[in-house]
């Protein structure tokens, strides 16, 4: 017997979504926090081959990191379950992200206000493959010091690239940023039905 959410027909809709963003800035955390399974996790300690590699100085207490993707899932409403797909931070780990935006419908990139940069390369990838996506900045320590304004346009990105702020740890505020990528991605989805061909 199914346990799984059921529509009045049956239906139930998954969708795939990619966590993305800089080594560090919170992607296993955010999965985790929103995860209705155990998340799958594939972190492993850091050593000393990271050393110079690695820029642990915004992240002092570091000690793990994901060396190939972290999965979830939740359901948002009774009809529509999404799969939580974190990518590796580091540049070494990026030959897996072809394989793991196959299929799905959106991304979230997680920026950390104090190494912006970091993320310049997730927005790359993402609007090369034209795969929507939004920018979550994670607000550590519960603070938010930066204006989504500020950072969209430190980013250079386009005004209809949706940016929240979140606290990667909280489940509500995780949600949150889930549900805005999912409705972005709909009316992107609408807004190219009807645009003339």
């Amino acid at each position: 017997m199914s346990h799984r959410p059921q529509t009045p027909s049956g239906r139930v809709t998954s969708a795939k979504i990619v966590i993305a963003g800089g080594f560090g800035v919170g992607k296993t955390t955010l999965v985790g926090s929103v995860s209705e399974i155990t998340p799958l996790t594939t972190e492993a300690i850091m050593t000393s081959a990271g050393v110079g590699v690695d820029d642990t100085r915004q992240v002092p207490g570091k000690t793990t990191t994901t060396v190939a993707m972290d999965f979830g899932r939740i359901s948002i409403d009774r009809d529509l379950i999404l799969y939580l797909f974190g990518t590796p931070g580091q540049t070494r780990f990026w030959f897996m992200w072809d394989e793991l935006v196959r299929g799905a419908i959106g991304a979230v990139v997680l920026v950390d206000t104090r190494r912006l940069a970091d993320c310049f390369a997730a927005i790359d990838f993402f609007e090369h493959r034209r795969l929507p996506y939004l920018v979550a900045i994670n607000c550590f320590d519960g603070m938010q010091y930066h204006d989504p304004q500020d950072v969209r346009e430190a980013l250079a990105i386009s005004s209809h690239v949706p940016v929240v702020a979140c606290d990667a740890r909280n489940r509500e505020s995780t949600k949150h940023v889930l549900i805005s990528l999912v409705e972005y991605v709909l009316t992107m989805r609408r807004t190219r039905a009807v645009a003339p061909a």
